[in-house]
């Protein structure tokens, strides 16, 4: 039990997780919210590690033959902490605001309800795999977080960055709602009764 509890596809995903509160202390550095330059370069690099690790955990788990079910379980526990905490970081910070806090909306509550629909159905036996179009999701939302964490401190090396992360934030939202819609149409016969 303890080799499968810390083997390094696990630690990875541990690590995932303890870069959240890092995260989000990178703004918090000074005392008050405050997405200086510093603070958000340093939260990128944070970020950058953790979405790689989300790649490489899976992926060494899979070719060592090291999976194990705390792998599984907390695995997309610490995508959603990642997520929905830089998400709620950003909206606070003011870098997501206005009509763009409904993409940051939409893709939460997407999270939220698959995760919903998931644990129900593995009560069931029944398993929903992850599409590409989902995986799609994942890559866009990923890059468009990273380009919201550097924000003003990015249009120095990349005109506005902002906009790009805005952008492709929006992109997300509306695959998000095609793929929660997906899980919700595959899943539901399970879930109406007879």
């Amino acid at each position: 039990m303890a080799s499968h509890t810390y083997n390094i596809p696990n630690l990875l995903t541990y690590g995932r997780i303890a870069a959240v509160p890092l995260i989000v202390l990178c703004f918090f550095v000074e005392g008050r919210l405050h997405g200086s330059d510093l603070a958000r370069w340093s939260a990128l690099a944070l970020y950058i590690v953790a979405s790689i690790t989300d790649f490489f955990d899976g992926y060494l788990a899979r070719i060592w033959n090291q999976t194990s079910n705390i792998g599984r379980m907390l695995d997309p526990i610490a995508d959603k902490l990642l997520v929905s905490s830089i998400l709620l970081l950003l909206a606070a910070d003011g870098t997501i605001a206005g009509w763009t806090i409904w993409a940051a909306i939409i893709i939460l509550c997407r999270e939220i309800l698959v995760s919903g629909l998931r644990e129900y159905l593995a009560e069931l036996k029944v398993s929903v795999p992850v599409t590409w179009i989902a995986k799609w999701k994942t890559t866009v939302q990923m890059i468009a977080i990273g380009f919201l964490l550097a924000g003003p401190a990015g249009e120095v090396y990349i005109p506005h960055t902002t906009a790009i992360g805005i952008g492709l934030l929006w992109i997300a939202a509306l695959i998000t709602i095609y793929t929660g819609y997906d899980y919700f149409r595959a899943g539901l016969k399970h879930v109406v009764e007879d």
